[in-house]
């Protein structure tokens, strides 16, 4: 695959990070400190999107086996796209309308203001999983073996870009709103800004995939094609849990997303709270660590992984994630802005690294036979973990505020960011138990057994 054909198929993963600012950063900031809903609420609300990561297995299988007009990947990418922008422009006045339930107090109007919330969150989880799942089929489908390293690292590099991207537009568009939290002067100018994002994210998806997949009939598929449309539901999931490695890699990722995005739903907050930032600013912190991530992730790609390996990359990135998580509550205890800014750099970095040596492994852990279900688990488990931490981020920062009352912010703050460390610290562990040599035995041993059956 040429490397204008990677950069393009990267649009894609860069609308994701624009929007993952927007959607989830932003207006978790205005639910929290504009508008004062509870934080466990916001946090459990957004964790929807991510409860419905099971269906990612569900989407990956039928876009193995279920094309749609002679294709596999591309047909999936689009109607995810449409109906996860459409459902970011609706989450708006949904929002304002909950935060004006629980200011009226009425049980019964909360109640169903907080169902609503979290039915809209759990749809776009649907639509998310939709778009997504495919997508990373679809590079596996494009690229060899050789290729895959390079384009991680492109790839997700967009992803990043997109983060930065979506965080100064942000501080660009909503400047004028710092301070403001009427609602009648909020909603409108939200709702203009994320609309426009979503048009122009639909249109750069298609920019992104289209004709990057040919259809392909009955007479023209690979002997690869012919194995996947072969294979059931049932007997991936028999590939699936036949080697224990699926399991342990499995809950690395967990483990591994979890210590990147525990902090994530508190952290805008963070810096409202504890070092007094203006929304401008706060989003801002995004494209810090934004910056570093994308630094992170071309070392890794350009220098260490061909340096260090995979796993050795990984590991690196583990122990670079403890370290400036604790700088984070270094920088909280000082309220020091600048060591802040230099901290979320870092943290970006250390994300970076991390992440490009985690996903090489995730690709040499995926059968090309039936890509789209393994990319399916993957990306279950890295749901799975930001789900839980979306909750757990929020219910911790209620948590810490209930235990230490006369600390001030920072206290609560810091008890989540320390019980982060020790979940990275976790997947160290973990990451020296995976052997993808065990791995490729196992799977291919029941990949032979599968494939004679049906030829049989």
């Amino acid at each position: 695959m040429k490397l204008h054909q990677v950069l393009r198929l990267g649009l894609f993963q860069a609308c994701l990070g624009a929007l993952a600012v927007i959607f989830a950063g932003l207006l978790n900031r205005i639910m929290i400190t504009e508008l004062g809903m509870p934080a466990v609420l916001v946090g459990g609300a957004l964790a929807f999107e991510q409860f419905m990561a099971p269906t990612r297995v569900l989407f990956g299988h039928v876009s193995d086996a279920r094309p749609l007009g002679g294709r596999h990947r591309t047909p999936y990418i689009w109607i995810g796209t449409l109906l996860f922008t459409g459902l970011a422009v609706l989450a708006v006045p949904l929002i304002f309308q909950v935060a004006s339930a629980f200011n009226g107090g009425s049980p019964g109007a909360m109640a169903a203001g907080a169902a609503g919330l979290c039915a809209l969150f759990a749809a776009y989880g649907i639509g998310i999983s939709l778009a997504t799942t495919p997508y990373l089929a679809l590079v596996i489908d494009r690229t060899s073996e050789a290729e895959r390293p390079r384009a991680v690292s492109v790839i997700w590099s967009m992803l990043t870009v997109g983060i930065v991207v979506g965080a100064i537009a942000i501080s660009l568009s909503l400047k004028g709103l710092d301070g403001v939290t009427d609602p009648a002067v909020l909603k409108p100018v939200l709702l203009a800004f994320i609309a426009k994002a979503a048009l122009i994210v639909v249109a750069l998806t298609l920019v992104a995939t289209w004709g990057l997949e040919t259809p392909r009939g009955p007479s023209t598929l690979s002997r690869a094609n012919e194995r996947d449309d072969a294979v059931t539901l049932a007997q991936a999931w028999q590939l699936i849990t036949c080697s224990r490695q699926v399991l342990i890699f499995f809950l690395f990722l967990v483990l591994f997303t979890l210590g990147l995005f525990l902090q994530d739903p508190i952290l805008e907050s963070y810096g409202a709270e504890v070092f007094a930032l203006p929304i401008a600013a706060t989003a801002a912190l995004n494209a810090f660590w934004g910056v570093g991530t994308l630094v992170g992730l071309v070392l890794a790609g350009l220098l260490i992984v061909p340096w260090l390996g995979k796993f050795a990359t990984a590991r690196l990135g583990c122990r670079l994630i403890v370290a400036t998580l604790l700088l984070l509550v270094v920088a909280g205890s000082l309220a020091s802005v600048p060591l802040l800014r230099v901290a979320m750099v870092l943290f970006g970095l250390a994300a970076g690294i991390g992440t490009n040596g985690a996903l090489c492994l995730m690709l040499d852990l995926t059968l090309p036979e039936v890509a789209g279900t393994f990319v399916g688990v993957w990306g279950l488990a890295q749901a799975l973990s930001r789900a839980v931490g979306k909750v757990a981020g929020g219910a911790l920062l209620d948590f810490g505020r209930w235990l230490l009352p006369g600390h001030g912010p920072f206290g609560a703050y810091a008890l989540v960011l320390l019980l982060e460390v020790f979940v990275a610290l976790g997947a160290l562990v973990l990451l020296e138990r995976v052997d993808l040599q065990q791995f490729r035995q196992d799977t291919g041993r029941r990949l032979a057994h599968v494939l004679s059956l049906e030829l049989g």
